[in-house]
């Protein structure tokens, strides 16, 4: 089901066949049963549609979020976020599948890919509603860089991926969020809302099976996650940290300030 995912090129039937799949390990879930899990041979990158472009950041154009145009292109650039974690999350379950974890770690993924797709779904109906699409601008190209260079990795996948880019969502989201409430956009502030207390629980499913195979291996999850930032993610963290939301998944300030800029 993961590389089925994976190998979809379309975002909408992407995401269609996310929920649908994760409402199917959901369901039998719930009646007691665990679906076997198998293994997997993942494509190093998920299938993309042809838009939007992909191109280097520095070649993406800036736009200034208080002008219409500007708030387009971050409901894309969050659009395509969230089609990228959709991905994120069902790879890692078919990248890992060969690592003996617990049905928890595969519910808690499962989970998450679903309500990063639904985030995409949220996305793409504001940027329709605002007279766009997704596809209509150039995106990041850089997104899956993180997932190719942790792919042998699961303890540095669960410290890029969830630990420090989605624990950047909830750094920069209260600042998105405030922007679109400024310019009365009701339906934006409630997607990004939602997003914004769905991605605790994304950051926290990484503390929480970062720590669970550190204490397997009996490594200090401390000293273990600031040598895979350092060694996988490129430059420092940036503050200012959301130090609430980060506590409420898991990630105290000792983890993350000795990578900062000022740490």
């Amino acid at each position: 089901m993961a590389v089925e995912v994976l190998t979809t090129a379309d975002a909408r039937a992407k995401t269609a066949l996310s929920r649908r799949y994760a409402a199917a390990w959901q369901a039998a879930r719930a009646e007691g049963a665990l679906p076997e899990i198998g293994t997997a041979d993942p494509p190093d990158r998920p299938a993309r549609p042809a838009r939007p472009e992909l191109k280097h950041p520095r070649d993406v154009p800036r736009r200034k979020p208080g002008t219409p145009e500007g708030r387009i292109a971050l409901l894309h650039a969050v659009a395509h976020i969230e089609l990228n974690a959709v991905d994120l999350h069902w790879d890692v379950i078919a990248r890992f599948a060969h690592v003996p974890m617990p049905p928890g770690f595969f519910d808690d993924w499962v989970r998450a890919a679903d309500e990063e797709s639904k985030h995409w779904g949220l996305m793409a109906e504001c940027l329709e509603a605002a007279g766009s699409h997704y596809g209509a601008l150039a995106a990041h190209a850089g997104m899956w860089r993180a997932a190719e260079e942790t792919a042998g990795d699961l303890l540095a996948r669960l410290a890029v991926v969830p630990m420090v880019l989605e624990a950047r969502g909830l750094d920069v989201t209260p600042g998105m969020i405030e922007i679109f409430r400024k310019a009365g956009a009701d339906d934006a502030v409630a997607a990004l809302e939602t997003i914004y207390a769905e991605e605790v629980s994304h950051v926290a499913y990484g503390s929480k099976w970062f720590h669970f195979l550190c204490g397997r291996h009996d490594l200090d999850p401390k000293d273990v996650f600031h040598d895979l930032v350092r060694r996988y993610f490129h430059g420092p963290l940036k503050p200012p940290f959301n130090e609430e939301k980060r506590a409420e998944a898991g990630l105290p300030p000792d983890f993350y300030w000795p990578l900062s800029e000022t740490g």
